[in-house]
């Protein structure tokens, strides 16, 4: 039996690449960098989003790559208030939130956004 770890990337398909970047860097603090033969990606701590442009993604992929097809969860770090704060400053509407969810290790508390492709972005803390 195989035992996964962790995971170590995903990939997303996107419209805009730097378009993509400048929203997950201003919005959520990710550091975009580059690495291959001019392969673009958005880091965070342990773990990182490949993007791929939705005109050519690289080989191989998945079987019928779509912009604005993913729904991500990113636990931050609390308090919520102070990221409502932080998107209403940038001007980011909150689809909805916050509301109560169950997490892979427990109890969550989420807001939910869009980023510039419509993926659903759900940010999320410990509930209390």
């Amino acid at each position: 039996m195989i035992q996964v770890l962790t995971l170590d990337h995903l990939v997303l398909t996107v419209a805009d690449i730097a378009r993509t970047c400048e929203f997950y860097r201003a919005v959520l603090g990710m550091e975009v960098v580059t690495f291959g033969a001019g392969r673009v990606a958005l880091r965070y701590g342990q773990q990182k989003i490949n993007l791929h442009p939705a005109e050519s993604p690289f080989a191989p992929h998945a079987h019928a790559p779509v912009v604005g097809s993913a729904d991500l969860c990113f636990l931050i770090a609390p308090p919520l208030t102070a990221a409502v704060a932080h998107l209403k400053s940038l001007g980011v509407p909150i689809e909805s939130g916050p509301v109560p969810r169950t997490g892979a290790t427990g109890p969550l508390v989420s807001i939910y956004i869009r980023d510039p492709d419509g993926n659903l972005l759900e940010l999320s803390v410990p509930a209390s």
